[in-house]
């Protein structure tokens, strides 16, 4: 099912956030926390997602990823030197990572291939501040916390096949966050647009004293 929005919206917010030294030479400003509906991509991106053989996602918002964000609104990526990734870290959270972080296009057994990628490309951009584990750990906690889809429904506002215009969705979220996190629409082959991924942002915070901030820059989405 999917959810369907207007139109794209485009954010200019002035807040000041936290900024940590990034081991690798540059800034963490803050986080991108990301989260993808799955009807959005499959119908859009991928055209054919393939569900893991052992176990179904949930019918929910699912996490694409944490990304460690610059001033300009783009994203620290494949940092060096390089921090390999070990799915033996992952031991007691993978039942977890398979519900909320799913991997949507291949049919393999557990999508470690997908949180190794995600590691990869961002994870190890915020190793001075959060290890492999605990880069997963908040990751869940962040999706555990932010309840997108039930805030959503709380406002009348379902995975049903109705339109429901960008405004409406931007006030329910405000309403239940107290900040505005950006959408990211897709548009399908009929025209329509699609509520596809929600980016809410996170201070970077040396303390580990985490939490949803209002975003200090419209994303660079790519």
């Amino acid at each position: 099912m999917e959810f369907k929005g207007s139109n794209l919206i485009k954010l200019l917010l002035l807040t000041q956030c936290l900024i940590v030294l990034c081991a690798y030479g540059e800034d963490v400003h803050f986080f991108y926390f990301v989260q993808q509906w799955p009807g959005s991509y499959c119908g859009t991106v991928v055209r054919n997602c393939r569900h893991p053989k052992n176990k179904k996602p949930a019918i929910d918002f699912g996490i694409h990823g944490l990304w460690p964000g610059k001033k300009d609104g783009s994203t620290l990526r494949y940092c060096k030197p390089k921090i390999d990734f070990s799915a033996s870290q992952l031991a007691g959270i993978t039942s977890k990572l398979e519900r909320d972080w799913p991997a949507l296009t291949c049919p393999t057994k557990e999508g470690s291939f997908f949180w190794k990628q995600q590691w990869d490309k961002h994870g190890v951009c915020s190793n001075s501040i959060l290890n492999q584990r605990a880069y997963f750990e908040l990751t869940l906690d962040l999706k555990e916390g932010t309840n997108l889809k039930r805030n959503l429904s709380n406002a009348g506002i379902n995975p049903d096949g109705k339109t429901y215009t960008l405004d409406k969705i931007k006030d329910a979220l405000q309403k239940a966050y107290g900040f505005t996190p950006f959408i990211e629409c897709y548009t399908n082959n009929t025209g329509h647009s699609l509520l596809f991924q929600v980016y809410k942002c996170v201070n970077a915070a040396a303390d580990s004293n985490f939490h949803f901030i209002e975003c200090p820059v419209r994303p660079k989405v790519v």
